[in-house]
């Protein structure tokens, strides 16, 4: 349950701010294996590892549709691509859709709560099927999924250089899995640092380069004191561990 919340959590901040669904799944995972007494089982069918990454994804997903409705800022693709044919349809959102058509606004979120109802059905009655995937050679599933990866690499410029970028990619991810580097912290910068940039460069732009705006109020001084502190926690901890070493022959000695 603890695991469940902490991924739900963290699927709804990032849906909102937006971070997206893939960044939420790396963390969700990425802290669920942290947190655990037995990390060493994650990658080996240890329940947490599965619905950990699941829940974070879903719930960002959900929650990326808050601010498309009530600020018109989509938090995800899936978001974007209903904020289009909401327009479309000659909706515009924003705080106003909530009281011109309510109605649709609650009919949307009704249907939320309806597909994660038929979602489950589908899951529970198919989960024999799918898992019978799980019988077939790796060597058989590698190939179709690399074959897989490179469709989707070429389809998003048509450029034959992405298909090297993720076999070089591959590469990497395979040599920092055999020598233990974790490959979320990885995955999140790729995912989330073209969004910090300009979210910065936006940021410096609209206090004309001063840094004071990051603490402008309470709210953004304590994500912001949050953030630096979790980057540098490194380096505090084993400042800790030190202090607590010279104390303990200290306090041998009284």
């Amino acid at each position: 349950w603890v695991t469940l919340l902490r991924s739900s959590f963290i699927g709804c901040w990032l849906g909102i701010t937006p971070g997206g669904a893939i960044a939420a799944s790396f963390m969700g995972y990425n802290l669920a294996k942290r947190f655990s007494k037995d990390p060493d089982s994650f990658g080996k069918g240890r329940i947490e590892g599965v619905f950990a990454p699941e829940t974070a994804a879903h719930a960002s997903g959900t929650a990326a549709l808050l601010p498309m409705l009530a600020l018109g800022i989509p938090g995800s693709g899936t978001a974007a691509i209903l904020l289009g044919g909401l327009m479309v349809w000659g909706l515009n959102p924003g705080p106003l859709l909530f009281v011109e058509h309510k109605d649709f606004v609650w009919g949307l979120i009704a249907s939320m709560y309806l597909g994660n109802v038929v979602g489950l059905v589908l899951v529970l009655t198919t989960v024999p099927i799918f898992a019978s995937i799980l019988r077939v050679p790796f060597a058989a599933v590698a190939p179709m999924i690399v074959v897989s990866c490179a469709i989707g690499a070429y389809a998003i410029q048509n450029a034959i250089f992405d298909i090297w970028l993720m076999l070089g990619f591959g590469v990497v991810g395979y040599v920092f899995k055999k020598i233990g580097i974790p490959l979320a912290p990885f995955t999140l910068a790729l995912v989330l640092g073209n969004r910090a940039e300009d979210a910065f460069r936006l940021s410096m732009i609209g206090s004309g380069g001063s840094v004071g705006v990051f603490w402008s109020n309470g709210l953004v001084g304590s994500i912001t004191t949050l953030a630096i502190t979790l980057l540098f926690w490194p380096m505090i901890d084993m400042a800790f561990s030190r202090v607590g070493q010279m104390m303990r022959p200290a306090r041998a000695v009284g």
